[in-house]
């Protein structure tokens, strides 16, 4: 019987979690107890044992006990085990890559995902809203927002949780306030100001930007921001200040008061749906956030051609 047929039947789904939590686990660690096993997941501990030596039996693993001092592991062939999660490719999710610091990102993601061995494959979808509801519909199995789009999700109540912090400007620089008018710094009374409602991070920032004035709302994508701005549709708007110079744009803009919200919207995440079992552990070993910053800041500092 192959690896699939085994892991439909009870011991195949203990299996299943035993797989995805030793992932994380390298030769010479000491296992749980067979007892601790069974509580966690709900099971007999016979049904954990019999998993156990499935995986043993598949040369996934093998045990060593070692009487009162536990049971530890003395080999992985984490190829074998990775079978037995059956997670196949991990797909992730982020934003479209049209500024350095995403091809950078996307860049990174391939390279430790690949020093790994491990099946991984991102696609790319406009707006946090989206990305998150795709994944709450496990559809992917991470997506990278911002920390502060993240944390707003999560204190909305979103089965969410943060797997992988990539820490300040690893997401945007700066974002910033454009105006249609060279002569302007401030949002006034009666002015129309664009905002993206499938973007947290823009909704929030302008919010933030427009309170206690009395302004008209123009709900519009974020990509057509500046083309909105340029035939007078809207008077200002939040954008990523990365775009602006990498573009070269002549444009009045001013910068924001990042106090408001300490930055987090400059920090790229990455997010687990938490029913999605074992997939929180597993991303947080084999991404290292500090070997993907550094292929992102190699890719902005034209060190490293993109590929993803």
């Amino acid at each position: 019987m192959d690896i699939k047929m085994q892991l439909m039947q009870k011991n195949g789904l203990v299996a299943i979690k035993l797989a995805r939590e030793l992932m994380t686990m390298s030769e010479g660690d000491r296992i749980p107890t067979v007892a601790a096993y069974a509580e966690k997941y709900g099971t007999a501990r016979g049904t954990v044992q019999s998993a156990l030596k499935l995986l043993e039996e598949h040369r996934a693993i093998s045990l060593e006990p070692r009487g009162h001092l536990g049971t530890f592991i003395s080999f992985m062939d984490y190829k074998v085990l990775w079978q037995f999660t059956d997670l196949g490719t991990i797909m992730g999710v982020m934003p479209l890559p049209y500024s350095k610091l995403y091809e950078g990102l996307a860049t990174g993601l391939y390279k430790t995902m690949h020093k790994k061995e491990i099946p991984f494959s991102l696609a790319y979808m406009r707006g946090a809203v989206t990305r998150l509801k795709a994944l709450e519909d496990a559809r992917y199995d991470f997506a990278i927002v911002s920390k502060l789009a993240a944390k707003h999700s999560m204190e909305k109540g979103a089965n969410l949780d943060i797997a992988v912090e990539f820490g300040e400007y690893s997401y945007v620089n700066e974002h910033a306030l454009l105006f249609a008018d060279p002569t302007k710094n401030k949002i006034e009374d009666g002015m129309k100001i664009g905002i993206d409602s499938t973007s947290i991070d823009h909704y929030l920032l302008t919010i933030s930007q427009c309170k206690e004035k009395k302004v008209q709302f123009i709900d519009i994508p974020y990509n057509q921001v500046i083309m909105k701005l340029e035939n007078g549709n809207i008077d200002a708007a939040i954008w990523n200040i990365d775009e602006i110079i990498e573009r070269k744009l002549e444009i009045n803009y001013q910068y924001l008061d990042e106090k408001i919200f300490k930055r987090e919207d400059t920090e790229a995440v990455i997010v687990i749906n938490k029913n999605n079992y074992g997939v929180r552990n597993l991303l947080a070993q084999f991404i290292s956030g500090q070997e993907v910053i550094k292929y992102q800041l190699e890719v902005v500092a034209g060190e490293l051609i993109p590929n993803y």
